[in-house]
Order: structure tokens, then C-alpha cells, then sequence
């Protein structure tokens, strides 16, 4: 059993070498080298509402447990003009056909609530073992959404992919790269984005006597602080909602995620969970929901997180090394309020003028 684990971490790796091995070092914080860490912070009181109303004295920032001065404070809600948009994901190549067809049930359950413009932009996505396909432009008529909802139905069908660990390599591999492309595309794009990705998530690779050999680790920590650099700074929270919902609520991968939740500080500290969709979501800010079946609800849950919020900024640290992780945490000084924002970013070491 071990060998043949071996093997499939390898096919992983050959499957991505071309991708992992032009991946490039992650750029200095910031895009024009200012050294600026932005961050978009949702508050929520006791009963997972979204609170509005605060104001920068409020918020303490720690990076790596030490207070850093707030550079800037916005603070938003519904009414405000922040671009923002959320982008639901219906992925057929990770879930079976039943849950395929659920998902986008329930999706359409969703859209169909409330009546008029959708209260902010929104748009659809569905990955396929093919391709990536677009609805089109971002829009708050939730008539068009659903229109491409339905035509869109014909394409639900399950990916034609080899079996075993082939298959779940292949699957991994290609949910992956999906996602760097749409962060790769959103990088140019402004303001924020919430994406939706409605899936059990790609299979983690990941278990007892299972090893990455050092070259592979290198590579994938690469492709780590890369991903985890440009989502920060397209300001994309990613959301992992499982439709399968009770039927998969005492599933291994429902709760095995939670081993790979700590940053990865170090390509020898890599295991191939530190790439799974839920640890992803995790430390994007975001929310793993696969405990119930009523999707739609779940759905309105993540929606939710557009209605208050507040993006600030502090300076990052002086990196001792490249790609030196740091761990963020955001204290509230309100009783019974919880802050979720990213937790973590990979700092650079500032270059010296010659």
C-alpha cells in the first residue's frame, strides 16, 4: 500500500511538472513593491451575523502575534460603492452527478429568492474535465443567471477520468490549475471577490506513510506561496460548500482537512493537504460549510459576508528569507464579536539598493 501511494504522490508531481516547474518566486508584498498588506476583514457576532458600525479603534491587527500600526480603514456594507462580486462555481469534476444536479438545485433555489437586482454582482462558472465555462458578465438580474443556469444543464455530466489514485491525481491537478487561472484573471481585475466553489473538494493525497519526496516539495511549496500571494492580493475569499451536504457530513475528507490548517512555513513541512480545497478556503478568509443538506442556505451564509465588512492595511515585516511565512490574527475589542480575515501571508526579504 505504501508503494502504491508513492506512486500516485509521483504521478501528482508528473502530471504538474510543467506548471510546477516554471512556477515562478512569489512577487514582493504589494504590486508596485510598497511593502502593503491589504486585508478584508468580515466581523460577526455570537450568531455568525455580519457586523457593521465599527470603526478602526476597534481592530487590533497582529502579525505574528505582534500589534502593527493600521496604514488605512474602510469600512463597507450594502450601501457602499466597493466593487464587489461573487462568483458561484459549480464543479462537476470533483462531485458525482447526483450532487452535480443537487448543487444546481439548490443554486437556482437561491437565485429565486427575493424579487428585483440581486443586492450585488454576480456570476457563474462550471468546471468541466474540458474547459471553464463563463455565463458571461458579471450582473445583478437574477433572470439572466438563471437562464444560464438552465442551459447550462446539459453540460452536468460526470468527468470520464481513469480510476483510483490515477484519477484523483488527475483530479487534483486539474481543480488546481483551474484555480490559479481564475486568480491569475481576477489579479487584473478590481475590488473584491467572493467565489463560491460548490464541491466536496479534490481528493487530498495525503495519509500515513505517505511522503512527498524533497524536490516535490519544493515545487509545491512554490506553487503555495504563490497562490496564497496573488488570491490575497486580488482580494479573493474562496468558500467551500459541499453539496452532498448530510450524505457526506461523516465523510474522512469532511474533517481531515482540519490536519493542514497551519501555514506552511518551510518546503519540508509540505504535504500534499496543504493544497486541498478546504484548507484553501480556510485560510482565505473564507468558510468550509458540509454539514447539511439545504445548500441554499449555506449559499445565502457565504453571500452574507458582501453585506459587511472592512479592508485596512498595515505595513509587512522585514523578512529574514524568502517567502517567510507570517501568521495574521484580527482582535475585536467588543465583547462577542470574532473577526475572519486571511491567516497568513508570505513576506519577502526587502532588497538593498545597490
Amino acid at each position: 500500500m505504501k508503494i502504491i501511494r508513492v506512486l500516485a504522490l509521483n504521478l501528482v508531481a508528473c502530471l504538474a511538472s510543467a506548471a510546477w516547474g516554471q512556477v515562478p518566486a512569489a512577487p514582493a508584498v504589494g504590486s508596485i513593491g510598497d511593502r502593503t498588506v491589504r486585508l478584508d476583514v468580515v466581523v460577526t457576532d455570537k450568531s455568525g451575523n455580519p457586523v457593521s458600525g465599527l470603526q478602526q479603534s476597534d481592530f487590533t491587527v497582529l502579525d505574528d502575534k505582534q500589534p502593527q500600526a493600521i496604514l488605512s480603514f474602510r469600512a463597507f456594507d450594502e450601501t457602499s460603492r466597493d466593487r464587489l462580486q461573487v462568483i458561484f462555481l459549480i464543479d462537476v469534476v470533483n462531485a458525482p452527478y447526483r450532487a452535480v444536479g443537487y448543487a444546481r438545485q439548490q443554486l437556482e433555489k437561491f437565485l429565486r429568492q427575493g424579487e428585483g437586482q440581486l443586492p450585488v454582482p454576480m456570476s457563474l462558472l462550471l468546471f468541466t474535465n474540458k474547459s471553464v465555462q463563463a455565463q458571461g458578465t458579471v450582473t445583478r438580474d437574477r433572470s439572466a443567471l438563471l437562464d444560464w443556469l438552465h442551459s447550462a444543464d446539459s453540460g452536468l455530466r460526470d468527468m470520464g477520468r481513469s480510476a483510483g489514485f490515477y484519477g484523483a491525481a488527475e483530479q487534483m491537478q486539474l481543480s488546481l490549475r483551474n484555480l490559479e487561472d481564475f486568480t491569475s484573471f481576477e489579479s487584473k481585475q478590481s475590488g473584491r471577490k467572493l467565489l463560491i466553489w460548490l464541491s466536496p473538494g479534490w481528493p487530498l493525497l495525503s495519509g500515513v506513510n505517505v511522503e512527498l519526496p524533497p524536490k516535490d516539495q519544493e515545487m509545491a511549496f512554490r506553487r503555495i506561496v504563490k497562490l496564497s500571494t496573488e488570491m490575497r492580493e486580488a482580494r479573493i475569499t474562496l468558500y467551500s460548500v459541499d453539496p452532498l451536504g448530510m450524505d457526506d457530513a461523516a465523510g474522512f475528507q469532511t474533517f481531515y482537512y482540519e490536519n493542514f490548517l497551519k501555514g506552511v512555513v518551510s518546503a519540508n513541512k509540505v504535504d500534499n493537504g496543504n493544497l486541498g480545497l478546504q484548507v484553501i478556503a480556510t485560510q482565505s478568509g473564507g468558510l468550509v460549510l458540509n454539514k447539511s443538506s439545504d445548500v441554499a442556505s449555506l449559499i445565502a451564509k457565504c453571500v452574507a459576508d458582501a453585506k459587511a465588512y472592512y479592508t485596512l492595511s498595515f505595513q509587512a515585516a522585514d523578512a529574514d528569507h524568502p517567502d517567510e511565512y507570517h501568521n495574521l490574527q484580527i482582535k475585536i475589542d467588543k465583547p462577542g464579536l470574532t473577526a475572519r480575515t486571511r491567516t497568513g501571508y508570505y513576506a519577502q526579504k526587502r532588497e538593498v539598493a545597490k
